[in-house]
């Protein structure tokens, strides 16, 4: 029962993953019609509509319809992959086992490495002052 539960948990997380991808795929080629249409006058003349959407058939929209099903159908096939299925799957194993650190935990780890931080910034910008008069004193030749 809970191998079922986690197998289908995984199959959920992958598909969250693809149409994400998916989305994030159409927008650009949304931008890119936009762009295309903008920029280039090749690109803004009209073949014909399409008849239900009332949508022109122009250069640009065919240029981004055409990368977007190419893309698509490219992302479905890598998204279908077992060695990608079985990694998101081993990814959420392991984010399951890990153990969140308590506010006062993160708090006081949080303090040491600003103070660490701060530590080494004067540090190092005391070195700095020390050896530029340093090597000014030697550049200079002897203090003069």
């Amino acid at each position: 029962m809970m191998k079922a539960y986690k197998s289908e948990q995984g199959r959920m997380v992958r598909m969250g993953a693809f149409w994400t991808l998916a989305l994030l795929f159409l927008y650009g080629c949304m931008s890119l019609n936009v762009t295309l249409y903008a920029f280039m006058d090749s690109m803004q003349s009209s073949i014909g509509k399409i008849p239900i959407l009332g949508w022109s058939l122009t250069g640009a929209f065919l240029v981004s319809t055409g990368l977007f099903l190419v893309g698509f159908i490219l992302l479905f096939r890598w998204h279908q992959t077992p060695k990608l299925a079985d990694l998101l799957i081993e990814t959420e194993s392991e984010l399951q086992k890990v153990t969140w650190a308590k506010m006062p935990e993160v708090v006081n780890s949080s303090i040491v490495v600003i103070g660490f931080v701060l530590f080494l910034m004067a540090f190092l910008a005391g070195s700095d002052v020390i050896l530029s008069r340093i090597s000014d004193y030697i550049l200079n030749g002897g203090g003069s």
